[in-house]
């Protein structure tokens, strides 16, 4: 079993979720964990979504001009 735990354990810590959190709220929170689990997975297995081509470069003069036009704001 899991963690070590028997199958008594199991059914009395299912016991203690239902009495916590209700039988109505279950299945949000299972379809939550579920959603969860499946978007972590998505951004584990994908490729990293950065643009590094060419075209999409910011030149160091624009960036002082941003900076220069923020300090002056106010």
């Amino acid at each position: 079993m899991p963690f070590g735990m028997g199958f008594g354990e199991l059914v009395l810590v299912l016991i203690i979720v239902v009495v916590v959190f209700g039988a109505t709220k279950l299945p949000q929170l299972g379809d939550g964990l579920g959603k969860a689990i499946k978007n972590f997975k998505r951004a584990v297995n994908s490729q990293d979504e950065i643009d590094v081509s060419p075209g999409a470069s910011v030149k160091k003069s624009e960036l002082d001009e941003g900076a220069g036009k923020a300090g002056k704001s106010g």
